[in-house]
């Protein structure tokens, strides 16, 4: 039972069952990614029903989102986004109580990686999908002579890769497919285009 009843299983198990779950919101698939975030998130609630744990270092846990959350949507202010990393690791370290009041029960390089880890990946992921959203999209853009490939070959209509996406196409003249072609100009979602030949 000693061996079940780890303070370090329980915190990973729990971090990884919350950032499971967290990917499971924004991404959902086949049901995997949720059904392991559910038995982390289940093992690690046994664990810490049977262990002793401090609620200053779960607010502490708490907390430290906010700075975390100010670091990623104020680009450059990495000093908030090291406040939420101590914040995380101090709160990890001394999630369970222990006989004396500052012996860490989490092993500290243990709590100082996962945190690193999970903070780094999610400044990435949130940081990423803050541009996306952010990012004018495509159709509202001036496309024109821009360059790029005939996918398919164009006459009255067809499909060509301008700007790293597939758009639809019509040409005056007929296009083969995988020829070098310029924008001439754009109509709502279809571009027209010409093939641009060798001189």
């Amino acid at each position: 039972m000693d061996l079940i009843i780890n303070p370090d299983l329980a915190y990973v198990a729990l971090v990884l069952g919350f950032a499971l779950a967290i990917l499971a919101m924004t991404a959902p698939g086949t049901g995997l990614i949720e059904a392991l975030a559910f038995v982390l998130l289940i093992f690690a609630g046994f664990e810490i029903a049977n262990q002793p744990f401090n609620l200053w270092a779960l607010i502490l846990l708490v907390v430290g989102v906010l700075p975390f959350i100010y670091a990623v949507r104020k680009s450059g202010k990495w000093y908030f986004l090291l406040a939420a990393m101590l914040a995380f690791i101090i709160g990890s370290v001394f999630l369970f109580r222990s006989d004396v009041w500052w012996r860490p029960v989490v092993n500290p390089f243990l709590a100082t990686f996962i945190s690193i880890l999970v903070v780094g990946f999610f400044w990435l992921v949130v940081r990423k999908g803050l541009e996306a959203l952010n990012k004018q999209p495509s159709h509202s853009k001036d496309l024109t002579k821009l360059t790029g490939m005939s996918r398919t070959a164009i006459h009255h209509e067809g499909t060509v890769y301008i700007g790293g996406e597939e758009w639809s196409a019509s040409s005056k003249k007929p296009i083969p497919a995988n020829a070098q072609i310029k924008v001439i100009s754009k109509q709502g979602f279809v571009l027209e285009v010409e093939e641009i030949k060798d001189k």
